[in-house]
């Protein structure tokens, strides 16, 4: 007995169509289209999960730079100050300071200064 494969790809289709809802014109209805825009998707996905940490740390640097400067410091001068007052602080801990608590930095910054 011979097997027919239509319910088969039917569903395999539908999956797809599924898993690129939300996708304009083409890309949407037709499973070749779609096929190859969610590869592109996971492909992109995959390259910007590595990415995000590269953007973050830019993200920290900028803030850190910002409040450090309002402190009549530099980002390269701080990071220095920190590193010979052995204060071990990354530098999402940081800006994360820096962002929402200027006060508590500023106290950092004092620190090091002396």
């Amino acid at each position: 007995m011979r097997v027919k494969r239509g319910t088969t790809a039917r569903k395999r289709h539908k999956k797809m169509i599924k898993a690129v809802k939300g996708y304009s014109h083409i890309r949407r209805s037709s499973y070749r289209k779609a096929k190859e825009a969610w590869i592109k998707a996971q492909t992109y996905a995959y390259r910007d999960r590595r990415n995000r940490k590269r953007d973050f740390r830019g993200l920290w640097i900028t803030r850190i730079n910002a409040a450090a400067r309002q402190n009549g410091l530099s980002y390269s001068q701080l990071i220095n100050l920190l590193a010979k007052s052995n204060i071990k602080l990354d530098r999402k801990i940081l800006s994360e300071v820096a962002f929402n608590h200027p006060e508590s930095f500023k106290a950092i910054v004092d620190t090091v200064k002396k």
